[in-house]
């Protein structure tokens, strides 16, 4: 006979030589590097409806995807120096004249 999962169950993991803390809990598991408080949640109910499975298809492809071509910026029209005019506003018109 199995125990029921009624409080959070933590245990400690080593991938690729850094420490990871694993909980499982009623709701689902969760994986975060040691020392830290955010990291991968994944609850039950997506991992046997098939959108883990969904999600981790989804970030693959994206993963392997080429990088997206950029289209070129128009060149902008450059303004020669002499040709600038200088436009002073109403009010700093009237204070200078």
């Amino acid at each position: 006979m199995t125990t029921k999962l009624e409080s959070p169950l933590k245990r400690e993991i080593i991938i690729s030589g850094a420490p990871y803390i694993v909980t499982i809990t009623p709701e689902g598991l969760k994986l975060v590097p040691k020392g830290r408080r955010k990291g991968y949640e994944l609850e039950w109910q997506a991992l046997v409806s098939g959108e883990a499975a969904l999600a981790a298809a989804l970030n693959a492809s994206l993963a392997n995807a080429p990088e997206p071509v950029k289209a070129k910026a128009p060149a902008r029209a450059t303004i020669e120096p002499e040709k600038r005019i200088a436009k002073k506003s109403p009010a700093k018109r009237r204070r200078a004249g």
